[in-house]
């Protein structure tokens, strides 16, 4: 046990520093904490909801890079939901989009990113003239490529 808190602390040092209870914790330490409770089962696979939620764009770089080198390093396959595709394709592998509840476009998550789509829809990639009537467009599109 003691080894696996070590390694956990490697991951997350800045988890080491403190020592007052979870519940004072910041909302990234509080889920780096999680992620590292995680790891001592030495899982194969974790499934992470939204772990960008309710952080800083600073934590969620943070969060999102050592997500990375877990999976690099240790070999956990991680299944991420996040609404923030940007920061999501960046660090996975393979990517799903859904749409109420249908898997609408797969793929590599650099073939998802090139997508002329997915970069309207979901990494802002659309000039502001284009957005005016963003759900109209973003309706428009998905019923006639996505659909």
């Amino acid at each position: 046990m003691k080894h696996d808190i070590e390694m956990v602390y490697e991951y997350f040092p800045r988890l080491k520093e403190r020592t007052g209870l979870a519940g004072y914790l910041s909302g990234g330490e509080q889920q780096m904490l999680a992620i590292g409770r995680a790891l001592m089962a030495r899982p194969q696979l974790i499934l992470m909801d939204e772990p960008s939620m309710g952080l800083s764009p600073l934590m969620v770089r943070e969060v999102f890079s050592i997500v990375r080198k877990l999976n690099h390093e240790l070999g956990v396959t991680i299944l991420l939901v996040e609404q923030n595709a940007h920061v999501a394709l960046q660090v996975a592998s393979y990517g799903y989009i859904m749409e109420q509840g249908k898997v609408v476009l797969d793929g590599t998550a650099q073939a998802l990113s090139g997508n002329e789509d997915v970069k309207a829809f979901y990494l802002s990639a659309v000039s502001a003239e284009d957005r005016k009537s963003f759900k109209n467009l973003k309706s428009f599109n998905r019923r006639k490529r996505w659909l």
